[in-house]
């Protein structure tokens, strides 16, 4: 009674603090979540998070216990941290709280934590879950399942299954036909607002609303739809078939714009590389395999490997067997210490081949060893689980 008359709360009248204890906790959890994302005193901001954690379970607070363990398993990947990721986000999208709809960068990141840990079956299997979901729950939701359908054919990919990652891959995208048109993009984010309001999910709500008016500042969404066009480009290349993977190459360089993300950039030179090298075209491959190598700079090993993989390609069919040995050399290390064995086995067997043809018999010998132990290795990484 008292509290009404003077037109505070009770809680504030028993501890003098206008917030609760849950908004106490919010609150702190805020302010260590921007000190996180700002690289401010993150070891004391973890220390703070996992604070709130204990008080949360303590006080049966589940929504701060979840965004605790998100925040944390975020952070542990920025660390390479892979265990403690699977870890806490296994934990917290255990939660009715966390969605791939809202939150696709936490499935995203524990996915890419299971890969990394060797264990991409279970990658696959999250992957697999969220798209399902997204669709049940927003089958208009393009943008989502585009990207979902992305994780989940990336992770088919380092599992061998080259042939059902580009099943994913071409479903998704021929749902996405009709995308690029604002006014639909406008409807559609307006439309997930509206629902998000009725499902009391206020916070995604005024995320697809600000996306609304905003249209993205054309487009988050398009870069993407981009990226899953490379993926297929790079399925297909895979699979020596030059055609398609021209075919995808083409929209993802449209859908990037002109002034994309080096990154992207290279991704996207490096796959016109190695469809230059199939086509037999070794002066076009070498150009954009170096272009590709110089926006990587000493950045991203992974795509520094596949990108002198397409040199050493295009070198060969150029005949500078010397210097095509250096790149192939240099990509057989970089693909094969982050994990990419398969990969590494078939630059080592184009190695061999250039060395075979060369007249090297025993060095192309000892290359085809090292293809063989790259390619058992990689075939023990993980037996896949099937259901």
């Amino acid at each position: 009674m008292l509290a009404r008359k003077l037109g505070v709360s009770a809680d504030y009248l028993e501890t003098g603090s206008e917030l609760g204890a849950e908004e106490e906790r919010e609150l702190r959890l805020a302010d260590a979540e921007l000190k996180l994302r700002l690289g401010e005193d993150p070891k004391a901001a973890e220390e703070v998070v996992s604070q709130v954690l204990d008080e949360a379970v303590l006080a049966g607070d589940t929504t701060a216990a979840t965004r605790a363990r998100t925040t944390l398993g975020l952070a542990a990947a920025q660390r390479g941290d892979d265990a403690r990721t699977v870890e806490l986000l296994e934990e917290a999208i255990s939660s009715a709280d966390l969605s791939p709809r809202d939150r696709p960068d936490v499935f995203a990141t524990l996915g890419q934590s299971l890969v990394a840990l060797g264990t991409p079956a279970r990658a696959v299997e999250l992957f697999e879950r969220s798209l399902a979901q997204v669709s049940e729950d927003a089958p208009d939701d393009v943008s989502a399942q585009v990207r979902f359908a992305s994780y989940l054919s990336s992770a088919l990919s380092d599992m061998g299954e080259v042939e059902r990652a580009q099943e994913v891959m071409s479903d998704a995208l021929a749902r996405s036909e009709g995308f690029a048109d604002p006014y639909t993009r406008v409807r559609l984010y307006w439309s997930l607002a509206r629902l998000s309001e009725f499902e009391g999910k206020y916070v995604a709500a005024l995320d697809y609303a600000r996306r609304a008016i905003a249209l993205l500042q054309a487009t988050d969404d398009s870069l993407h739809l981009a990226r899953a066009h490379l993926l297929s480009a790079w399925i297909m290349g895979a699979q020596g078939n030059a055609e398609a993977s021209g075919r995808h190459l083409e929209l993802a360089e449209r859908l990037l714009g002109p002034h994309p993300e080096s990154v992207d950039l290279a991704r996207l030179r490096t796959e016109q590389a190695k469809r230059a090298a199939l086509l037999g075209d070794g002066e076009e491959a070498v150009s954009r395999a170096r272009e590709a190598l110089e926006l990587l700079g000493d950045s991203y090993e992974l795509d520094q490997g596949s990108a002198a993989w397409a040199l050493a390609e295009g070198l060969t069919l150029q005949g500078d067997v010397d210097g095509a040995g250096k790149e192939f050399e240099r990509a057989v290390k970089l693909l094969g210490d982050n994990r990419r064995l398969r990969e590494a086995a078939q630059a080592a067997r184009g190695w061999g081949r250039m060395l075979r043809n060369a007249g090297r018999e025993a060095e192309a010998l000892d290359v085809l060893e090292r293809a063989t132990d790259l390619a058992v290795r990689g075939e023990n990484t993980e037996t896949p689980r099937r259901r």
